[in-house]
């Protein structure tokens, strides 16, 4: 038998048009109520280990990182890191929603901007902006959330710098903040990119979505992380957009005792039980439903495929509907 911790890395096979390939009876169900497959912290696989460290990371940790990185270095690689795939390898995969947080490099001039997540990334926003944009061109029948958030270090000029760059790259392609958006909407006005841009800087621009709230239980134990989002279901789902994180957090002191272990080990041990526990969830507008489940290396356990054959029960229960109706007479209805 293999050890949880050992277990390969399966993959999705398939998934790269899948919303091409749902049935025509979701195609007029709001993208808020379907399942759809996330990354948290997409960029974390091309983080850079000889950047600053983020100014948010503890203050203990950048103290002891300025003596020792060779030291520091490799732990905060192995728990910063939550993605393996590169951006076109994570749509191919059927990824749809992807948790991009911003940042300026401390001490840059230049108006780049990089992703962040314990430390900063190689590749640019642009760069990873205009991967996304031609991977679209060749699959026009795919729409992407992409979640602009936490901002470090950005002045109103950078802001307004990233909002035209995200005009500029994707154009025609932007979805303005609809009340009600579906595939067959999307399809038929030509609009592929949902940008959640997580700022103030958003509000004067139709075309850029307000923050997206996302659940996130905090928890580096995966029964207490699905305690959380029960929980959190008990009180009630979001009326638009929202997230399920199911991606397990490690404090500094959880670290600093567990040298030997990783976030990645850490997540593949866990996952058959929180996948277990996907699977028994619905997507829709009923209270209890979920919308957007974003995890951690996201080709484990079939991941993708699991959040994706969610929308199946969406199609039991339309075709439930539809039954009842046709059993009541004409002159009732």
């Amino acid at each position: 038998m293999i050890a949880a911790n050992e277990r390969p890395i399966l993959g999705d096979q398939n998934n790269k048009d899948w919303m091409a390939q749902l049935s025509e009876q979701l195609w007029d169900i709001p993208l808020y109520n379907l399942a759809i497959p996330g990354s948290h912290d997409t960029m974390s696989f091309c983080l850079d280990m000889n950047s600053p460290i983020d100014e948010s990371m503890s203050g203990i940790l950048k103290v002891v990182d300025r003596i020792i990185p060779c030291v520091t270095r490799p732990m905060i690689f192995k728990w910063s890191r939550t993605q393996e795939d590169s951006i076109v390898a994570q749509l191919e995969a059927g990824i749809r929603y992807f948790d991009l947080r911003i940042a300026r490099k401390k001490n840059d001039t230049s108006n780049n901007l990089y992703f962040v997540h314990g430390v900063y990334t190689f590749m640019t926003v642009q760069k990873a902006l205009e991967d996304f944009a031609q991977w679209l061109e060749t699959h026009p029948k795919e729409a992407v959330i992409l979640a602009c958030s936490h901002f470090e270090g950005l002045t109103e000029d950078l802001h307004n710098h990233l909002i035209w760059s995200l005009k500029n790259i994707f154009g025609s392609k932007l979805c303005p903040n609809m009340e009600i958006v579906t595939l067959r909407n999307l399809w038929k006005l030509g609009y592929q990119v949902i940008v959640s841009y997580d700022d103030p800087a958003a509000e004067k621009h139709e075309d850029l979505w307000s923050g997206i709230p996302y659940w996130w239980a905090n928890r580096v134990d995966p029964e207490m992380l699905v305690e959380y989002l029960e929980y959190k279901k008990q009180r009630g789902r979001p009326g638009g957009f929202f997230v399920a994180g199911l991606n397990l957090t490690a404090e500094t002191e959880y670290i600093i005792s567990h040298l030997s272990e990783s976030l990645k080990k850490l997540t593949l041990q866990s996952y058959p039980y929180l996948m277990n526990w996907v699977q028994k969830q619905s997507p829709g507008p009923g209270k209890q439903c979920l919308n957007i489940i974003a995890g951690d290396f996201i080709r484990s356990e079939h991941f993708v495929s699991d959040i994706i054959a969610l929308n199946k029960k969406l199609l039991r229960t339309n075709a439930g509907i539809h039954k009842h109706l046709l059993s009541i007479p004409p002159y009732l209805k």
